[in-house]
């Protein structure tokens, strides 16, 4: 069949008139070009859910692409014994979301589901959340997190209120390439809108989970802010008042969702410049501590003194409080994080466990006599409440980050003080990334077969072991070079068209901090530039 062919086919089962026509230009200006891009391959659950543009076609976002998602989730759902079981739904303020959420709770309630809809754009974790909350089978949020504005995504939670792992995904998959025409797929409108209490509940329990810590002065920290454009503001103030704060002093042109997100190039707080207004505004306001939450809030980005702080030391920092605090349990993170927490649980006497990438593995580390108490990976993602959310929550991370900055300060200390007294005690755990973003995915392709083939045998004058990740179980495509006190993971993206390189190097202290910080900026550019080399960037 061709390409033309194809599309035909699909413009006449597509349900949504706007996406039809869309095809039918592409048909009408015989633009194969466009229409392989569009038909090259259903979208597929990486490291968080389906993602992808919205345009129309297998390949991107749009509602024929969602209503096959419902439906093949709930003929899986069924399968496995959970037919008319309950199902939570919520979704993000981006182009669409709001549509494609009502799409699903049809197809769904269609398939005999007790669906609840979330009554307006909300945070991730307050969907993560009511999963177990409500007693659901399942969950599903439609976002695309911090992705482009162009893209949007469909992320799916099962009843334990954690992300899919295999062989779940794989089998959804098989049951949505099963279904047929979109346009004849059986839909109802009967389902349940739900009102504030879920929210509510959300917020009452993870301040009963971090915020009963006493501690003094919290009402005077200055806390700056940054919604990023996204739906976090209003939950987040509700969790900050609720533990006792005084209100975030917010990035009033970043407060309000909006899903063109005008004042960044990503909606990413790692991406370069994204946290630049909430700098600012923490310089004004002479701010404590300053966070900046993603679009869908699951993740938390942190200014202290100026200085945006890495996912990795505010890993550290977070594990270091709840260690201080007593709480005892199984300590995680993934593998591509820095290894500074796996230290700091070994001190302690705690288990420690490292994972595949994504916290759908994260959440997953804990064990029956020592369940997971924290878990973090180097991409902002924090669960200090995981009992509370079974998921990266970057509204609980910035309560604790906010109670950790509290206690410090009735010290006359703040987390820049603490990250240099734990580089004494430890050493300096100094990481960073190496980032290539492609419009040709051939080129990661090309990069990782050529590590593969070539691994370099030193960096940083030190020898290093090779470990191809596929090898492991679960197979992981990546590859790590392990030496003494120089460490880095090479893997493709599970989100965006990038490459990234995950690099550390460990740097004795003594005494003088400020010697060793320069020494580890050095090694990590001198790591940098090795790494570049041994991929032919």
């Amino acid at each position: 069949m061709s390409i033309l062919e194809t599309a035909r086919d699909w413009a006449d089962a597509d349900p949504h008139p706007g996406d039809r026509a869309e095809i039918e230009a592409l048909i009408e200006a015989e633009n194969t070009a466009e229409l392989e891009r569009r038909f090259a391959g259903p979208l597929t659950f990486g490291t968080a859910g389906l993602r992808g543009p919205l345009r129309a076609g297998p390949a991107g976002m749009n509602a024929a692409v969602v209503t096959r998602a419902a439906a093949g989730l709930g003929r899986w759902l069924a399968d496995a014994g959970h037919a008319g079981d309950g199902v939570v739904i919520g979704f993000d303020a981006r182009r669409r979301s709001d549509e494609f959420a009502r799409v699903s709770a049809q197809v769904l309630t269609g398939a005999g589901f007790a669906v609840q809809v979330l009554p307006r754009p909300l945070p991730t974790p307050v969907l993560a959340f009511a999963v177990r909350h409500l007693g659901c089978a399942a969950g599903v949020v439609v976002t695309a997190s911090h992705n482009p504005p162009g893209d949007n995504g469909y992320k799916v939670y099962l009843g334990d209120g954690a992300q899919l792992v295999p062989p779940a995904d794989r089998e959804i998959e098989a049951a949505i390439a099963g279904v047929g025409p979109a346009r004849e797929v059986p839909t109802s409108d009967d389902w349940l809108t739900l009102g504030d209490d879920v929210e509510a509940d959300y917020v009452d329990a993870v301040v009963r989970a971090l915020g009963s810590a006493r501690v003094p002065g919290r009402d005077r920290l200055v806390v700056a802010y940054s919604a990023m454009h996204g739906v976090g503001a209003a939950t987040t103030r509700s969790v900050f008042a609720a533990a006792g704060f005084a209100p975030p002093v917010g990035v009033p042109e970043q407060e309000q969702p909006d899903p063109a997100f005008p004042t960044v190039a990503f909606p990413n707080p790692e991406e370069p410049g994204a946290v630049d207004l909430l700098t600012a505004l923490a310089a004004r306001v002479a701010a404590d501590v300053a966070v900046a939450e993603d679009p869908d809030a699951d993740r938390c980005s942190v200014v202290c003194g100026g200085r945006q702080l890495t996912g990795d030391e505010v890993g550290a920092l977070l594990a270091d409080w709840l260690l201080r605090r007593g709480v005892r349990g199984t300590y995680a993170a993934s593998l591509v994080s820095g290894s500074l927490v796996g230290a700091l649980a070994a001190a302690h006497g705690v288990r420690y466990a490292e994972t595949p990438t994504g916290f759908k593995w994260i959440v997953r580390a804990g064990t029956a006599d020592e369940p997971l108490v924290f878990g973090y990976e180097e991409a902002l993602g924090y669960a200090v409440a995981p009992e509370v959310v079974r998921d990266k929550d970057g509204i609980s991370a910035a309560l604790a980050v906010a109670l950790l900055a509290a206690e410090l300060e009735a010290s006359g200390r703040t987390l820049l003080d603490r990250l240099d007294e734990l580089a004494v005690e430890h050493g300096l755990f100094v990481t960073g990334q190496l980032s290539v973003r492609v419009s040709d995915l051939s080129r990661i392709a090309a990069a990782m077969a050529q590590l593969r083939s070539a691994p370099p045998v030193c960096l940083l004058g030190r020898g290093v072991a090779f470990a191809d990740l596929l090898d492991g179980t679960p197979a992981v495509d990546a590859v790590r070079l392990a030496g003494d006190g120089v460490r880095v993971i090479v893997r493709p993206s599970g989100t965006e068209p990038k490459l990234k390189a995950y690099l550390e190097a460990v740097v004795p202290v003594a005494g003088d901090v400020t010697a060793a910080r320069r020494r580890g900026a050095e090694e990590l550019e001198r790591l940098r530039a090795e790494t570049s080399s041994a991929l032919g960037l």
